[in-house]
């Protein structure tokens, strides 16, 4: 039997290590594999392909199978990055890095701080080619649907999301709960890592923590800001607004001149932004706990106002008597008369209820998921749209 490889120390590309491991995980995706017998194969620690399992469940390119012990094997995920060319070599002279994950540390003792190297220059930084081009019809999401573009600036609002990014200017798109930002920005940038952002949200969901792992060691799983960071991809922190400022204060030394982050947690690691890092969000106006503040106001030169589509919604073959009803409620939304308005994604699920429960059922869920003080207006105008009275959907007499 062949002994195992020893182990290496050279520190690997940015996301080389994640790489390997799912190559190894795609050479036998029948079989489940423990961190330790994948560090084996590849002559790395323990701790650190721990750490790159974690990071390839979290994004779906693996699966964790048992807790305890914890094995991992393929998905069709796995196959995708398996089959992405192997990074070059860093070169040999000294670049500012953060080291990979260590298992020795724990919480108690984190490693001490790598040297920090000079900023990466302020300035535009380039974007992955092939989201370059203008984009002339629907653009598939992630999830499969259609996105169809709207025009801003005079073109489509995928490309210029695009270009923004190859330019350096981060976005925040603002508007009501379901006109479409997330819509957008998933339609424009295919390697997009997303924040849910809420009032709960900590500086260790933007930037990671120590995990415990099933073999008792501690690791530091770098979180989304970080993993971004390394890899050039952007950031959308959805409902960004929501989150405390002092946590989304987090994201400024990313966002500006200096593109870098010191993550304290992890012993002060160094972390600057690679080409391609872009950071994107969303703001609801208007919704209980949102506060744009002048700090992260000026952190996004270009702000966009998102509202809802209706003539895609008439398109996309919705009753246009629910449209007729929609627009009716935004106009009057807009002159102050009424606080709430349906947007695309009500309309949406108006139309998916009408084909399985009936339209008189969707008409009367429309009236139910208005706001409560707005509810009277908004049933007076929808019995203008569809000539009669709509109670909300509610349970009736036992069958």
């Amino acid at each position: 039997m062949a002994p195992a490889p020893a182990t290496r120390t050279g520190r690997l590309p940015n996301g080389e290590l994640r790489r390997q491991v799912a190559v190894h995980l795609d050479e036998a995706p029948a079989d489940t594999f423990t961190a330790g017998e994948i560090a084996r194969a590849l002559g790395r620690s323990s701790g650190a392909v721990a750490n790159a399992l974690v990071v390839l469940a979290s994004h779906g390119e693996a699966e964790l199978v048992t807790e305890r012990p914890a094995r991992y094997r393929a998905t069709p995920g796995t196959g995708r990055l398996a089959s992405v060319p192997p990074a070059p070599p860093r070169p040999s002279a000294p670049v500012p890095s953060a080291p990979e994950p260590s298992s020795t540390p724990g919480p108690s003792t984190p490693p001490a701080p790598p040297t920090a190297g000079p900023a990466a220059p302020a300035g535009p930084v380039p974007a992955p080619g092939p989201e370059e081009g203008t984009v002339t019809g629907p653009v598939a999401r992630p999830n499969g649907q259609l996105y169809h573009p709207r025009t801003v600036a005079g073109m489509p609002d995928v490309t210029a999301l695009r270009r923004l990014r190859a330019a350096g200017v981060p976005a925040l798109l603002y508007g009501p709960p379901g006109t479409g930002k997330t819509s957008v920005v998933e339609a424009a940038f295919g390697d997009l890592i997303t924040v849910p952002g809420d009032g709960d949200t900590t500086v260790a969901d933007l930037v990671g923590e120590y995990t415990q792992t099933p073999e008792g060691r501690y690791v530091f799983v770098h979180g989304p800001l970080i993993r971004a960071m390394r890899e050039g991809r952007p950031l959308f922190v959805d409902d960004a607004t929501l989150i405390p400022p002092n946590v989304l204060a987090t994201l400024y030394p990313a966002m500006d001149g200096r593109r870098q982050v010191i993550v304290k947690a992890n012993g002060g690691e160094v972390v600057d932004a690679a080409p391609g890092f872009y950071v994107v969000a969303g703001h609801n106006p208007g919704v209980h706990g949102a506060v744009l503040t002048d700090a992260l106001s000026s952190r996004f030169s270009a702000q966009i106002q998102v509202s809802s589509d209706y003539d895609l919604a008439v398109q996309l073959k919705v009753d246009r008597r629910a449209v007729r009803a929609a627009r009716n409620l935004a106009t009057r939304q807009r002159r102050g008369e009424v606080g709430w308005a349906p947007q695309l994604r009500e309309l949406i699920a108006f139309d998916r209820i009408a084909q399985v429960l009936g339209v008189e059922a969707a008409v009367g869920n429309l009236v139910g998921v208005a706001p409560e003080e707005d509810r009277e207006i908004v049933a007076t105008v929808v019995r203008d749209a569809f000539g009669a009275e709509h109670a909300p959907l509610a349970l009736g007499n036992r069958i």
